[in-house]
Parts: C-alpha cells; structure tokens; sequence
C-alpha cells in the first residue's frame, strides 16, 4: 500500500489544493482531494482485467469550485434537505441559508463540500480530513469540530469514517456524494447498470424533494418503481407515470434500510464492466440518486468529459432528510460533548 500526495491546483483566491492517491498491491487507487474531502477518483479492474475509472470528477480544484454537483464531496453539516432553512432545537429556532427552492440543502451555499479541508496521512493506506466549523457557520449552533478518514485497502474496499464533536447542541448529518458509474465516468448513461436495495419502503417526497414525513412501502402500487430488493435495471422504471418519480425528476429518494448483520445496505452492478459494488453502513438511510441535474451543474470533467443527466448514481447513506421537523425519523441531533460516530463502506469486485 502506498500514499502519494501531490499538488491538485490552486482555487480562485490563490489557495493551494493538495491530493492524495492511496493505491493498493492490485494496483487499483483511490483518489481524494481536500475541496469538499472529496473522492476524485477510483481506479479498479473490470472482467477482462482493465482497470476502470468508475468515478465522475474534474481533474483540478478550480473545476470543483465551479461546479455545483457536490462531486464526490462530503456536504455538512447537514447532507440533503431541511424544510424553509429552519429547524427548533431545545426551544430555540435556528435559520439557515435557503438555497435549493424554499428549502436548506447540503449545508448551505458554504456548506462542508465548498470548503478547504485540512488533510494528514495516516499509515500507508488511509487519509484524514477535518475541519472546525464555528459556532454560527451558515446558522448552526455549536464549535463543532469534524473529521472523515478514507482507508483504502488490499481487497478494494473503501472505508469512510466520519467523526464529529460539538461544545453545544447542534445538528449533523454527514453523506458522501460520490457519483458512481461502473462502465467508467466517461461511458455515458448508467440507466442499464443493475441495482440492489435493502429496503421496503422510502420516505415520500414533496415536489421540491423535501420529505412529508409519509412512509412508503415499494410492494405497493405506487411505490413500484422503486422496488430494487432484487437486482433491477435503474432505468427499467424511471420514466414509468409515477408522481413519486416527478417529485424527484426521476430517482432522489432516502430508502429506508433493512441492513444485513454485516451492514450490506446495496449493491450494483455492471453487465457491461463486470464490476459489482456492495456498501454497507451504520446509517439508517440510503439517498439513492440518479444523477438527474448533471447537465446544469457547471461541470468540466476529467479529460474534458461532458456529463449528462443520470450519466452518474449516488448511494449517499444518511440519516432521513428532514428529520428536524418529522420526529418517527432517526434523530440528527448531536449533544453537546458527545461523539457523532458513523462508517460506510464501498467494496468494489467482480460480478
């Protein structure tokens, strides 16, 4: 195992990006940046022995300050949506940024994923990124201090890590928001890679994507399209006349998980590569998102690849969005002086 670090380019203002590359005796390789803690890059074999870039990304650090898609980021401190930017807590209302419709989305416009983190290598095979958040930054209380370590291993199984820790009660919610595609990130559509679920049901969607707190089960009439507890073509049914479907402009939902003993919440899969991905977790919930505003999202991609809606999926595993105002959700509050503590996994093989 080996970790390279090296220079990723300089943003607007003249701050300097470092990346690292952490690269395993197979010789796939993961990529990560300090704009946003974001994984750039991975690198694995597909069936013929090629190795593949599975990741949609930009190839310096201004590309991802221009662009708006989160590639690959960690947003914070709040991932995904809160209703109207407000949320009470101990009695107190707290406003925040309103940036996607009438709603708070990923943290805010400065939100962790358009953020320079610190970085350090740890050992030959991972990376930690942190950062502290003042009391107040875009409205939310408490000094939080945060971190999220990457480990890379020999058997091509990315761990993500996140730690944080505030001096008063605040709220967390941290994702990652890598953008996958397993035909490699300039293939174009990922609408015929194959997806797996473990989950019955998801959380109901208004037209902005901000949840109603309504719980809906896949085995029903109109949660059909997004039945994936057996292997399914994610576009077998993404243009199916569903309203769940045209909330969310095609697939943007939170999946309620029901997780083997070992945390295996996903998997997908690639006729066309070979390559088959498997995530686990402790989070109670899955974003699964299809890419669907790509096209808008400023974005230059590695070797000057142009991507197009749902070229990209996400399996950003996460407490339910919204869950400051619908109290059946897994609680996103995190107290003064306890641990916020939470891992995923992303296993890369073949099928």
């Amino acid at each position: 195992m080996t970790v390279k670090q090296e220079s990723f380019g300089h943003l607007s203002d003249g701050r300097e990006v470092l990346a690292y590359t952490i690269t395993n005796p197979k010789g796939a390789s993961v990529k990560l940046c300090e704009y946003g803690a974001s994984v750039v890059s991975i690198l694995v074999q597909d069936g013929r022995g090629k190795f593949r870039d599975i990741v949609l990304g930009c190839d310096c650090a201004q590309d991802y300050e221009k662009q708006t898609a989160a590639l690959g980021a960690v947003p914070g401190r709040h991932a995904n949506r809160i209703a109207e930017g407000k949320f009470v807590l101990n009695g107190q209302e707290y406003a925040l940024a309103v940036n996607n419709g009438p709603n708070h989305l990923h943290g805010g416009p400065t939100g962790f994923h358009r953020r320079v983190w610190n970085s350090s290598v740890c050992g030959e095979d991972s990376v930690i990124f942190s950062r502290f958040s003042p009391d107040g930054e875009e409205g939310y209380p408490g000094n939080l201090v945060v971190s999220v370590k990457y480990t890379f291993d020999e058997e091509n199984r990315l761990t993500i890590s996140y730690q944080a820790l505030s001096d008063k009660d605040t709220v967390v919610n941290l994702t990652n928001h890598t953008y996958f595609n397993l035909d490699g990130h300039a293939s174009g559509s990922v609408l015929r890679q194959h997806l797996y679920i473990l989950a019955q049901s998801f959380t109901e969607n208004d037209s902005h994507c901000l949840p109603t707190g309504r719980i809906v089960d896949v085995a029903s009439e109109e949660g059909a399209p997004f039945d994936f507890r057996t292997f399914t073509a994610i576009g077998a049914r993404i243009d199916a006349d569903n309203i769940h479907l045209k909330n969310g402009s095609g697939y943007d939902h939170n999946y309620v998980l029901q997780k083997e003993e070992d945390g295996l919440c996903a998997k997908a899969y690639s006729v066309t590569s070979g390559i088959l991905l498997e995530c686990r977790t402790t989070q109670p919930g899955l974003q699964f998102y299809t890419g669907n505003f790509l096209e808008s999202a400023n974005i230059t991609g590695k070797q000057g690849v142009v991507y197009h809606n749902r070229d990209g999926f996400c399996l950003e595993t996460q407490h339910f969005p919204n869950a400051m105002e619908h109290h059946h959700f897994p609680s996103v509050v995190l107290r003064a002086g306890e641990l916020y503590q939470e891992k995923t996994e992303f296993r890369f093989d073949i099928g």
